[in-house]
Order: C-alpha cells, then structure tokens, then sequence
C-alpha cells in the first residue's frame, strides 16, 4: 500500500496484511512509529528490511524483536480458526470514529459483527466495586441508548462496565479489551463477551492473540474506549481510577464527557464529582446524554488521520552522527515539542523526524500526547 490518506474504503491485500501484522507486531514499533516508516518506505515489507540498520542508528546495543512471517502467519491461521478478523486503518470496516483519533491502531483485531461500528457510538464507564444503584444506572441509561440506535461501548470490566453490556445486548454492545481479543479480562466476563458477539455486538482489541493483559495496558485500552466514541458517561468512579483516565482521553480527543453525581460520603462518587466540577456535563437520566449526542449524530466526520503526516523523509539528505547528536542534546525526561526540537536544531524537518524514528526504534524515545517526546535512559 503506499502511503497517503486513509479516505476512501480499500482493502490490504493478503501480503500487505502480513507485513503490516509483522511492523505493527514488532518491539518498538507504536502506532506513530508505524506511520513514519510506512511514509518513509512506503510500505511495511520495505520498512522491515531496514529495520536492523535504523535500529543500531538509534544507538540500540542490541537488536529488539522483529516480528518472522511464521510468527504473523500463525497468527493469522489462529485468528481465523477463533472466528476474529484483522482490520486495517483504511479498511471500510474499521471503526469511523477511531481513525478519526491521533495514531489510531494501524490494525485491530475484531471478534463478532463488525457492523456495531456503524452505529454511533457512545461509552459508559465507572467502578468495578460499584453500588447497585450504580449498576441499576448504567444498566438503564445503556437500554435506553440503545433503543435509540446507538452502539454503547465498555470495557468489559466488572461493575459498571458489566452493566452497560448487558443493558446494551439486545442492541449493540462494544467490549474493548485490553488483552488480546482470546484473552478477556476478567475471566468471568467470558460467558457475557460470548453473549456479547452472538448478539450482533463485538469485542476489539489492539494487542497481539494470546497477549495477557499487564496494568500498563488497561489505559491503552481506555483510549480505544474514549477514541471509539462521540460520548463517555461515567457513572462512579473512585479519584485516580481508570474511568477518570477514559476521561481525560476522551476530552483531550474532543469528545463529550458526561458525569452522574454522587453522594459526598460515597468514595465511588469522588471522582465523577471532581469531573463536574471540572466542567463535565451533569447527567441524571439517558435522555442527557442524548440530547447533547443528537447534535453530532449525521454530522460530517472530520478528515481522517493520514498516514503521511510527517514531512516527506526523501526531501533532503539522511541524517549524519552529528545531525543525531544535536537532536539527542535537545532531548531529556521531559516532554519536548518536535517543533521546538526542529526550531533549535536548525535541521530540516525530515531529518528530526528520522532521528526520531530511529531512536523510538532503539527503545530510546517516549512519545507523549500533542506531539510530544522525551528521551529514555537506561535501567
């Protein structure tokens, strides 16, 4: 596939899908790193082929893992005996509201009836230690969306999320995992994930089959959660949980973020309060969140992320050692504008963008929200 934007629907061919398995699946690569060696290479069987050299650019003492045609094939065949499809960025099933979101997942793996995603979209989030009230709300307010012809999307947790689901089953329900699409978490949820794909629903995931979900994923799952949707309610949540995570994500990504209130002397009711008083809209019955919904609902989607957005790398020469030590003097621990980096240096862009990449390749660079980046160091 050569780069240039994600607009109108296509599809990867079978070879296509096995390289872009592969990038997607090796260390190191993210979904901004994916981007820049597709725009660089112009596809991710060429990107792969150069991957040893620009690692150890990147200054990398030994070469991380890179992911074998036998590895993403087995995958592939695994995936097709469990029922689930590998969708790519661009595909016409992929997810609408998703691709719209900085570094969408250049592939997800879908479990279920894709055509939930065509639906709009809106998310319930909150405790897993959740009151019965809480569970009664979700569960309500999922119904009711759904009845009015919207998707609701969760994170198959219990509590809440458990609620929305099933309040969601008859309708349309999204369960996004934070493992990989054979390895939902908790275990318990596995009869209601099943439940959730017989009846017209599905479950996506972004990680690898077999992956077994770690802490550290949960809030990449949150963010699939806030970037699937126009709206994310959160119906109880305790002060540094993963829902207020979803919704952060969600207002950074321009999304609606409603909050039900709750009692002062209820813990569960900390953090949903903290949220309106941080301006998230007060919802007390479904029909709230519908009528803020109603305005985006039919309206034209903005452009689609393009997977050539950063300069074009061909425009001038390759970076040298000095080009890469000056752009390694502008990094530390803390986040750094790419712009600023650029401004300084005195580089062109495509050169920043390439040391970049190869530093991101060695496991050297953290990437963090609104174009940010810092440099790693050892243990």
């Amino acid at each position: 596939m050569t780069p240039g934007p994600v607009s109108g629907p296509r599809l990867l061919g079978d070879r296509q899908r096995l390289h872009w398995l592969r990038l997607i699946r090796t260390d190191n690569v993210g979904p901004a790193t994916f981007r820049d060696l597709i725009n660089r290479f112009g596809s991710a069987e060429k990107a792969i082929e150069r991957l040893p050299e620009l690692i150890r650019a990147g200054g990398a003492q030994r070469l991380p893992r890179i992911c074998s045609v036998e590895e993403a094939e087995a995958e592939l065949d695994a995936l097709a005996r469990l029922g689930a499809r590998l969708i790519a960025l661009g595909e016409p099933d992929y997810p609408p509201l998703l691709r719209m979101m900085d570094l969408p997942p250049p592939l997800v793996t879908v479990l279920g009836e894709p055509a939930v995603f065509q639906l709009p979209p809106v998310a319930i989030v909150g405790a897993r230690n959740a009151s019965l009230a809480g569970i009664k709300i979700a569960r309500s307010f999922a119904a009711e969306l759904g009845r009015e012809g919207y998707a609701v999307v969760s994170g198959l947790a219990r509590g809440i999320d458990t609620a929305a689901h099933e309040g969601s089953l008859g309708t349309g329900t999204i369960a996004v995992l934070a493992g990989g699409i054979d390895r939902p978490y908790p275990p318990e949820n596995l009869p209601l994930l099943a439940e959730i794909t017989r009846r017209g629903g599905a479950a996506i995931s972004e990680m690898p089959l077999g992956w077994e979900p770690r802490a550290r994923d949960f809030p990449r799952r949150n963010r699939i959660i806030a970037g699937l949707s126009h709206g994310l309610v959160v119906v109880e949540a305790a002060l540094r949980s993963g829902s207020l995570i979803s919704a952060r994500l969600a207002a950074e990504m321009g999304r609606l973020v409603f909050a039900v209130p709750g009692s002062p002397l209820d813990p569960r009711a900390a953090g949903t309060n903290g949220l309106l008083k941080d301006g998230a809209t007060l919802v007390t019955e479904a029909r709230d969140i519908l009528e803020q919904l109603a305005p985006l609902i039919g309206a034209p989607l903005p452009p689609a992320t393009s997977l050539e957005e950063p300069p074009d790398f061909t425009a001038t020469r390759q970076p040298d050692d000095g080009d890469r030590a000056r752009v390694v003097e502008c990094l530390g621990t803390t986040p750094t504008a790419i712009d600023e980096i650029i401004r300084h240096t005195g580089l062109h862009p495509a050169q920043v963008f390439m040391v970049l990449l190869e530093l991101d390749l060695a496991g050297r660079l953290e990437r963090h929200a609104g174009g940010k980046v810092s440099l790693l160091f050892g243990d």
